[in-house]
């Protein structure tokens, strides 16, 4: 049975003003009866980008795992939508309104702000968190405004599209004591196939570890070669802020949230915060990077290497997941499948007490707690940091072609100008990191 809400007297007597100056029916959310959240209770939130992904956020996608999205959730009050197309903020503003409407027994309810620049957004006090889902040459930048301006941030993945940018992203969500969730929630859906993998192998069922494969080669922020023959800017698209940090380029038809990626830099991120979750290097990078088959092989200080490749002839990785060996099994999952051999592995799962990590209800679901209580999440911002540090360190390999030494302390490369150059990329002013 829910424990049922005790209105606070201030609560009280403000539904009362309102019964005794009409007739007006007040509904149940406002008085926080029937299971339902006060207003003041909301966590108030602001959603930049509604593209694909962030549209799914706010009104139900694949990837939410939250039927309805977050404007389904009586926890989440949606108070203003951003996005440099007219016609998506449009349409993320009257799906709210239209919800909100029938929810709070307001016809006409119409308080779901709109704006082009997402810095209108974050100087609203009254705004408490943001979920980020643009393009991703802005996610880093726009979440170091964000949370430099008190809000707490939940930003799709990748994350970053250089390594200094996304050390300068995890230092300024620490310095502000921000909460920030990465969309790498595979830690936390996919009916925890993820969860029980890492706990088996945390529990030793396959032995040492040796060597993991991560099915993913990594990738790079990049000037786009192929350009196209300049066009007019459709009308109600601001270019400029669409293109923000990157450099000046006129509009040829291509308004891709990748147009400046090079080589896997959206699929990697999930394959690797994975294996970097199961290694227990959230905090660490590998120490020794080189190519091997055509992919990047990472090594680390204990001796595990990682190689940015499907492991030959297992079909179980390729969506989103890893293959681990061992030196008594071995175990393949992803978002579809879980196998081990021996098949015994599987058949004995670890008891509640063999393999203690983090754990939760599903990724939205960590967020909005973490907000209140004020702990880290289970994907933070130096956990991403440091997953996608390893994808764009793969992409330097790839593009160097040659052995590398990094130092995952120091987060330099070892006697290398010419690799630690590819840690940053210029920005356009006033976008800086």
């Amino acid at each position: 049975m829910k424990k049922r809400k005790v209105l606070t007297r201030r609560q009280f007597m403000g539904a009362a003003a309102a019964m005794a100056a009409g007739p007006a029916i007040v509904p149940a959310s406002a008085l926080g009866l029937d299971g339902h959240i006060v207003p003041s209770e909301r966590i108030r939130m602001g959603f930049i980008g509604q593209g694909g992904q962030g549209s799914g956020h706010l009104r139900g996608g694949a990837w939410t795992h939250v039927p309805g999205g977050y404007l389904s959730r009586e926890e989440v009050q949606v108070m203003a939508v951003c996005d440099v197309r007219r016609e998506r903020r449009e349409e993320a503003a009257h799906a709210v309104n239209t919800v909100y409407a029938e929810r709070f027994g307001r016809p006409g309810y119409n308080d779901c702000a709109k704006y082009v620049d997402f810095r209108e957004l974050l100087a609203r006090d009254d705004i408490d968190a943001v979920l980020i889902a643009c393009p991703l040459h802005w996610h880093a930048v726009m979440a170091i405004y964000a949370v430099t301006a008190g809000k707490d941030v939940y930003c799709e993945k990748p994350v970053c599209v250089t390594i200094e940018q996304g050390r300068a992203m995890a230092n300024a969500v620490a310095r502000n004591g921000r909460v920030y969730q990465a969309g790498t929630q595979q830690r936390s859906e996919y009916t925890n196939k993820f969860r029980l993998a890492h706990e088996i192998i945390r529990a030793g069922r396959i032995g040492e570890i040796k060597e993991v494969y991560g099915y993913k080669t990594g990738g790079s922020y990049d000037w786009p070669a192929g350009r196209g023959k300049p066009r007019p800017v459709p009308d109600g698209f601001d270019w400029d802020l669409f293109l923000g940090p990157a450099q000046w380029l006129e509009y040829d038809g291509n308004g891709s949230a990748f147009r400046f990626a090079a080589g896997d830099i959206n699929w990697t991120p999930h394959h690797f915060d994975f294996v970097h979750w199961v290694l227990g290097m959230d905090r660490t990078g590998p120490v020794e990077i080189w190519m091997e088959q055509g992919a990047p092989a990472f090594r680390y200080e204990n001796g595990v290497v990682v190689y940015g490749r499907a492991y030959p002839g297992e079909p179980v990785g390729d969506v989103g997941g890893a293959c681990f060996v061992g030196t008594e099994g071995r175990l393949a999952v992803d978002r579809e499948n879980i196998v081990s051999y021996p098949a015994a592995i599987l058949k004995n799962p670890p008891g509640p007490h063999e393999a203690d990590i983090y754990r939760n209800t599903g990724h939205a679901n960590n967020f909005l707690e973490c907000i209140r209580t004020r702990q880290r999440t289970i994907c933070d911002a130096e956990t991403a940091h440091r997953s996608m540090t390893l994808s764009l360190l793969g992409g330097i390999a790839l593009r160097l072609n040659r052995p590398l030494k990094w130092d995952p302390r120091a987060e330099r490369f070892e006697n290398d100008s010419e690799a630690n150059r590819l840690m940053s990329v210029s920005t356009r002013p006033p976008w800086h990191t």
